[in-house]
């Protein structure tokens, strides 16, 4: 017929991509095989923490996969009560009105008039509670496809056959630390995926870092969680079953489509089926067997980042030396410079060039850093 248009082997994302059916039920079907999964028994996958980029990992899982409800249960858990402010309701009510697909959507789900509410101050709304419609309250102006959210951290992921770790650093080791207790009973074994960049400073017995694969692996230990693992019983969840994810991505960029790649690093038996499992046409995720640098170089990009802009921005400054009488570059004066110049430094060296302007040993400075009462973002009501 002029003027239609048949589509009988795609159907349509929320982000307005199409996915191939088929090609993603055969994805699914492989994943499900390698996890044991028989007819009638659904796959779990459960996202961890709600930020930009936990919500739209999820938010791509269920565009991908979502509509294949008897076979995978997508889901995302993220702590009740964060209320939404006047403001930000206020630009969100302008969001909506501005996508078509979007208000047509909340009209259809009977969802739109708590936004008119929330714009007109007679409703608080609540940051879960959007997160079911679409939309993550650190990425307003980017929506996405609704999610099923849990409140509850125990229902969340007692029986999760994946769970995606969505949560900062800084949160990764008290969370996972909760989860592994209700884990206790558990026969199988889960696959965790961290998305999470950041480490953390240990100085016993010497300074080193430990990265959030590190911190989840050492959190199951820590609850004596049993799991055969080749035929033998180990403590936790075994290593191989803890990935990483990451790339230079930006979670709105990926979300509309615009090309981007990751890697999933870690162990080749689970690497390989999760990266074609998470590849989609604009957003290439290959596998790598080097979890640990991956990691780290990751939690350091954005340091690096930083430290580039400062030296592009003290390379051009000369300040005056007195005591030779001659100008000398402002780059000297830098501490970054110290450690591009001369990296290959034992580890007392480097705590050494850390010492401020009085000589205080930096130890101090770094365990009150890791310390939970410098910095928790849950006393202070962040997701």
């Amino acid at each position: 017929m002029v003027g239609t248009v048949e589509m009988n082997h795609g159907s349509v994302n929320s982000n307005g991509s199409l996915h191939n059916s088929s090609g993603a039920e055969e994805k699914l079907d492989e994943l499900r095989r390698l996890l044991g999964k028989t007819d009638g028994d659904l796959l779990k996958i459960v996202g961890v923490g709600a930020g930009a980029w936990g919500s739209v990992f999820a938010a791509l899982l269920q565009d991908a996969y979502g509509h294949f409800r008897d076979k995978v249960q997508i889901r995302i858990w993220r702590r009740p009560g964060r209320s939404v402010d006047r403001s930000t309701a206020e630009h969100l009510f302008e969001v909506i009105n501005s996508r078509e697909d979007v208000l047509r959507r909340l009209i259809r789900r009977c969802a739109y008039l708590k936004y008119v509410e929330a714009r007109l101050g007679d409703r608080t709304l609540y940051a879960d509670e959007i997160l079911r419609d679409g939309f993550c309250l650190n990425m307003i102006d980017t929506p996405f496809c609704p999610l099923k959210v849990v409140t509850n951290l125990q229902e969340a992921v007692w029986d999760a056959d994946i769970v995606v770790n969505g949560l900062p650093s800084t949160e990764t080791r008290e969370v996972f630390e909760e989860i592994s207790r209700y884990w206790k009973e558990r026969i199988t074994v889960p696959i965790i995926i961290s998305l999470a960049k950041g480490i953390e400073a240990a100085l016993d017995p010497v300074p080193r870092i430990i990265t959030p694969t590190q911190m989840i692996k050492s959190a199951s230990k820590s609850f004596s969680l049993f799991f055969f693992n080749e035929h033998e019983l180990a403590a936790g969840v075994p290593i191989e079953n803890i990935l990483y994810l990451g790339g230079p991505n930006i979670a709105s960029e990926i979300y509309n489509k615009e090309y981007a790649n990751a890697r999933i690093c870690g162990s080749e038996k689970w690497s390989k089926p999760l990266a074609k499992f998470l590849r989609q046409p604009y957003f290439i995720v290959w596998d790598n067997s080097d979890l640990v640098t991956h990691e780290v170089m990751g939690g350091l990009k954005n340091v690096y980042a930083i430290g580039a802009g400062k030296f592009f921005i003290l390379l051009p400054i000369l300040l005056f030396y007195p005591q030779k009488g001659k100008p000398y570059s402002a780059i000297h004066n830098c501490l970054l410079k110290f450690f591009v110049m001369f990296r290959e430094c034992p580890s007392q060296a480097i705590l050494q060039a850390l010492q401020d302007e009085t000589m205080n040993d930096p130890r101090e400075r770094i365990e009150l850093a890791q310390s939970q009462a410098f910095y928790r973002p849950s006393l202070l009501g962040q997701p």
